[in-house]
């Protein structure tokens, strides 16, 4: 009881504060959350994630200083999950202000996530923003004798000028 209940407190009140960022839908205790509150954020691009967690792992990276756009998910026809269950209509109003001119997706590279990926080209196909995804293919320190035909088949296709 003397651990559990502390910690059932603390559940409680962070159930209480945290709230979806009406922009973005991430988390936190403001609305709109503290990523979309920067100024120091670049405006003109939208990194699109399929969850917070991928969220936070870009910005533990510090590789990003764009806005953020949460999907809460991906499409699944196994698992029913179609792109009203997602946050697309938001991204769409989002994408067609006149100050984004980039949409980054940064969704994982499964089925799900591609199917994801190519859904939200189409509907972004009408606006004037760039659509771009994350390179795939070998990891820094990796060795190619470890890595599945697939991730090299994907960086040889992805290759650049060195």
């Amino acid at each position: 009881d003397a651990l559990l209940e502390p910690l059932a407190d603390a559940m409680r009140i962070a159930c209480e504060r945290v709230a979806v960022c009406s922009t973005c839908a991430n988390v936190d205790t403001q609305d709109p959350c503290a990523i979309c509150r920067d100024p120091r954020r670049d405006p003109s691009t939208i990194v699109v994630v399929e969850d917070v967690s991928d969220l936070w792992a870009l910005e533990r990276s510090g590789a990003v200083t764009a806005r953020y756009h949460v999907l809460g998910g991906v499409l699944s026809a196994l698992d029913g999950v179609g792109p009203e269950d997602l946050n697309l209509s938001k991204l769409a109003e989002r994408a067609r202000d006149a100050e984004v001119r980039e949409v980054i997706l940064a969704v994982n590279a499964t089925v799900e996530g591609q199917t994801t990926a190519h859904y939200v080209t189409d509907l972004l196909a009408e606006t004037d923003v760039k659509v771009t995804r994350l390179a795939h293919g070998v990891p820094v320190g990796g060795e190619l004798d470890y890595l599945d035909d697939g991730t090299l088949a994907a960086a040889i296709r992805s290759r650049t000028t060195f």
